[in-house]
């Protein structure tokens, strides 16, 4: 077994010492989905537990090789001396232990990128600056030159929102999905929601220089509960809303279901069903999330007639359908300018 040691300096400053953190990162980049203590930390002064004890701890536990990284700027005499002999002292102790010690972290171009971040962050950026650097840093930590070019924005939007790379393989996207989306939008469409939170995520700004509106109908849902039938006793506020504003609406182009996995299997049957299902079909986007019925309502857009843009995971959420949305706000306007 190998494990990994990041020594740092240690500061009066109890907060300061967080190289744990450090620690954990680097463990999640080179052993993801380990349970093991692979990597620890330790620290000269000031701070515990010390190097010694992380040694000992490691060696407990089964390491035969044990790397130990300073994590310091330059060789002075705490990397050139004085971790050096600690060291040796240990190999005294574990003769049938490994130990390699690395340079620190020195001189390195990453640093220098890594100062330039800084120096950016200090000077102030503004949002829209923020956002191109996130897309940027997605950009140059995912291939996305596999996935069909249109599809692209909204994928890199959701990650973007997320931190999730795993939507690169879970969203899936109808043939006619983005078209209807942008035709939609262009079109002053309305945009119903299945509860107030994706509707306050989607950029109104965007969507009412089209003439649309975004519709959620949730709070509207809510009979006092001495004059609730038993079908309405039965069924979410979600998908009472959702059924409301498709029956009394002609003019709803995209129905971003984000939180309730009920109202997006209301939303297929009224699609399947006339008089709805006789009308222009709406771009659906079905990204609900959790473990109930979640997946089973998003498993079954994909055999659907009527547009779609779906995942197929337990995953989603309310920022998700936002950010689908949003993207295809984007890639309207965009269009628009060219």
């Amino acid at each position: 077994m190998e494990s990994i040691i990041l020594i740092g300096h240690g500061s009066p400053k109890k907060d300061a010492n967080n190289i744990e953190i450090i620690g954990k990162l680097l463990h999640s980049m080179i052993h993801p989905d380990c349970g093991k203590g692979c990597v620890r930390v330790a620290y000269l002064q000031f701070a515990k537990p010390e190097l010694p004890d992380t040694i000992k701890e490691s060696v407990s536990n089964g390491a035969k090789k044990i790397i130990i990284h300073p994590y310091f700027l330059v060789s002075g005499m705490h990397v050139t001396k004085d971790i050096p002999e600690m060291i040796k002292e240990a190999e005294k102790i574990y003769p049938d232990v490994e130990f390699i010690y690395t340079e620190p972290l020195g001189i390195h171009e990453k640093l220098v990128q890594v100062m330039m971040e800084r120096i950016s962050s200090a000077r102030g950026l503004l949002p829209k600056d923020i956002e191109n650097k996130s897309f940027e840093i997605i950009s140059g930590e995912i291939d996305l030159s596999d996935i069909p070019q249109e599809q692209v924005p909204i994928i890199k939007r959701v990650i973007h929102t997320t931190a999730d790379f795993g939507f690169k393989r879970t969203l899936i996207f109808h043939p006619d999905a983005i078209t209807t989306g942008i035709n939609a939008i262009r079109s002053g469409k309305n945009i119903l929601t299945d509860v107030e939170m994706v509707k306050t995520g989607i950029n109104k700004k965007l969507l009412q220089k089209w003439g649309g509106e975004v519709i959620c109908r949730i709070q509207d849902a809510h009979p006092e509960t001495g004059c609730m039938t038993q079908d309405e006793e039965t069924r979410t506020k979600a998908e009472m809303g959702i059924e409301s504003a498709l029956k009394e609406n002609n003019n709803i182009g995209i129905i971003a279901i984000g939180n309730a996995p009920t109202a997006l299997l209301k939303v297929i049957e009224l699609l399947n069903n006339s008089p709805l299902g006789a009308r222009p079909s709406p771009l659906v986007i079905g990204v609900p999330v959790g473990f109930v019925k979640a997946l089973e309502s998003k498993a079954l857009l994909p055999t659907q007639k009527f547009p779609f843009i779906t995942n197929l995971s337990r995953k989603g959420g309310s920022p998700v359908a936002a950010a689908i949305v949003n993207a295809l706000l984007k890639i309207a306007e965009e269009r628009n300018e060219n």
